[in-house]
């Protein structure tokens, strides 16, 4: 359920590239959850150590990054592809993580799709942009920090009180790129009302979703569920976006949903 809106909402903001920038549509995006966040959960400092507030802030900061890491990336390169490099950062936590034979299976399995949707042998991918390939890679750094901060901080606040005030901070760190390439460009009603939808489905819907989860479960496994993420992305790529996949990305999909639901049924076991 958080893949599907994460990704969908990452579709939508695509469109709104020809209108904003990259870091203008991630300030909107942050912005417009972290206002919903804070308004309706309400959450309080008092109570909080001083090691609480810095890992929340951590936190919010590795969202930041994140996000503006990942649209600038999806700015320079298609969706799925986009996705499948900012998966490196999870499976490379779930292979530093791993303790069982079989995880590691599952882990291969799923970086053989990530390396079918992006590897030299895909004519289709031969001009892929090197700063949108830099990009993605950073945002798998992102990506990892992100997990071990969400789990770190749903630890130290209840409810969702932790995730909307990291979505504060998040909001404030993404503010000087977001204002300096946008401009007044953040000022248009249907941009905004666009970015309001895209907060939701983007930021507000999935991040409480996977801060649930991850008090459910350890980062690890949590890591390699994400697998589904590239197959999710290029298939919302192709609905909404029209960009359209080659047999060895579909290969790549069917590699990364096996590798799930392999790792799903291991995480299951006693």
């Amino acid at each position: 359920m958080a893949i599907l809106s994460v990704q969908l909402g990452a579709s939508f903001a695509k469109t709104l590239f020809a209108t904003l920038s990259p870091s203008g549509v991630t300030l909107v995006r942050i912005a417009t959850g972290a206002l919903i966040m804070l308004v309706v959960v309400r959450p309080r400092l008092r109570g909080h150590s001083w090691r609480d507030l810095g890992v929340m802030a951590l936190f919010g900061l590795s969202l930041a990054g994140m996000n503006l890491s990942f649209y600038e990336a999806m700015s320079r390169l298609p969706l799925g592809v986009a996705v499948a490099i900012e998966f490196l950062g999870p499976l490379a936590l779930a292979v530093a993580a791993s303790r069982r034979r079989l995880d590691i299976l599952w882990v291969l399995l799923a970086g053989a799709g990530v390396l079918l949707l992006i590897g030299p042998w895909n004519q289709d991918l031969g001009g892929l942009s090197w700063a949108g390939i830099g990009f993605a890679l950073l945002a798998a750094l992102g990506w990892a920090a992100y997990i071990l901060l969400s789990a770190a901080t749903g630890k130290r606040f209840s409810g969702t009180s932790g995730l909307a005030l990291a979505m504060g901070v998040a909001a404030i760190a993404a503010a000087p790129a977001g204002v300096a390439t946008a401009g007044e460009a953040l000022l248009d009603p249907h941009t905004l009302l666009i970015g309001c939808a895209v907060g939701l489905l983007s930021s507000v819907i999935p991040y409480s979703i996977e801060l649930e989860a991850l008090r459910r479960m350890p980062p690890r496994v949590f890591g390699i569920l994400m697998s589904l993420e590239p197959a999710v992305a290029a298939l919302l790529g192709l609905v909404v976006l029209q960009e359209f996949l080659d047999p060895h990305q579909w290969a790549a999909i069917l590699c990364v949903v096996i590798a799930s639901a392999g790792a799903t049924k291991s995480a299951a076991s006693p």
